[in-house]
């Protein structure tokens, strides 16, 4: 049976960062693939700098095109909102009885993950992988369903992108191929206008 990680954010944008940690989760065997799993905007709660979902859904297919053992998925989307971490499990399960589903997500949200819905059966039921992130260690002891992971970690955050960008940075090499192109041609993140005429690699 397949081991699918579900490596859930806004990507709003999607960054190397986000890359380089869904590949070495699959190419290091933790998992055999990872789908980057976009969570829905909400207009009641997201900031105003929160992209549309299908923009941003877009620099995921141009992020992940090509790549092995990396995927998207757009399951969220369509469910009823607010969407919980333990209906996405459940309806994954569902939909791809072939696969098994695990959750990745980092030191910092699994401080806070006794407060996160049905936690425990998250573990029991489908299991959790922790990267570490500076600042947040995981205490070592043993918990079902639980695994650590040291990851290769960069210091880069989205919001670090779009402030960047809105101050008009030539973010190329911070963002995966194809992305910095689709956020210049569409004017996104207050891109200013002087950027626009500035032709990326790619």
């Amino acid at each position: 049976m397949e081991t699918i990680g579900i490596l859930g954010g806004s990507f709003n944008p999607v960054h190397i960062g986000h890359m380089m940690l869904a590949s070495f989760m699959s190419q290091w065997g933790y998992v055999d693939k990872v789908w980057l799993t976009l969570s829905p905007r909400n207009p009641l709660k997201d900031p105003d700098d929160l992209l549309p979902d299908m923009k941003r859904l877009a620099m995921l297919n141009l992020a992940t095109k090509g790549a092995p053992n990396l995927d998207i998925c757009d399951i969220e989307l369509s469910m009823p909102k607010p969407s919980y971490t333990i209906d996405t499990l459940c309806l994954l399960r569902e939909r791809y009885p072939e696969c098994r589903f695990k959750l990745i997500i980092g030191s910092d949200n699994w401080r806070i993950f006794d407060k996160w819905r049905q936690g425990d059966r998250i573990l029991s039921e489908f299991g959790v992988i922790v990267y570490l992130r500076p600042g947040y260690p995981v205490e070592k002891r043993h918990i079902d369903g639980l695994e650590v992971v040291e990851a290769p970690m960069i210091d880069l955050s989205s919001s670090f992108v779009r402030r960047a960008i809105a101050r008009g940075k030539n973010m190329n090499y911070f963002l995966p191929q194809g992305v910095y192109r689709y956020i210049i041609d569409n004017t996104l993140y207050n891109v200013p206008s002087r950027q626009c005429a500035i032709t990326p690699r790619h």
